[in-house]
């Protein structure tokens, strides 16, 4: 394949029919504003001769990147691609791991040995027993003088 013809969406999907003919995808988990763009946002877009590029989205989708072995996200960068709430600096100091590192695990640029991915997924485990753990029974003070609970 030296370039995409044709391109469709179906859930967290991006296809595209090379000019070879055969059908590539990958996850638009790693293109969040196209993910989350509407039916009509996603139809403006433009084949260059090095990709694909939604100008209204700013985003760029390269040839290249449908040919990338793992189209689908690991459990590890499906977490935190889906959970940005989640502050990767934060997380990688409690667990004991160099944040830049843990961008690159995320991001691809590295990929984590298998006991690494599981110390990694043993913390994210641990961080959700730690906020299911959190109380949801308050008590505080009422109009009237009382107490109330929550």
């Amino acid at each position: 394949m030296k370039k995409i013809t044709k391109i469709w969406f179906d859930g967290e999907w991006l296809y595209g029919r090379g000019d070879d003919n055969v059908v590539y995808r990958q996850s638009m988990l790693w293109y969040k504003r196209l993910m989350e763009a509407s039916d009509d946002e996603r139809k403006k877009f433009e084949f260059s001769t090095i990709g694909i590029h939604w100008p209204d989205l700013n985003v760029d989708v390269s040839f290249e990147s449908f040919l990338y072995e793992e189209a689908e996200p690991s459990a590890l960068q499906r977490f935190f691609l889906t959970h940005p709430e989640i502050n990767i600096s934060g997380f990688a100091a409690r667990c004991g791991i160099n944040a830049t590192l843990l961008r690159n695990y995320i991001n691809g640029f590295k990929k984590p040995s298998p006991e690494r991915t599981d110390e990694i997924l043993d913390s994210i485990h641990k961080l959700g027993e730690d906020l299911l753990a959190v109380s949801f029974s308050r008590t505080a003070p009422a109009a009237g003088g009382g107490e109330a609970s929550f």
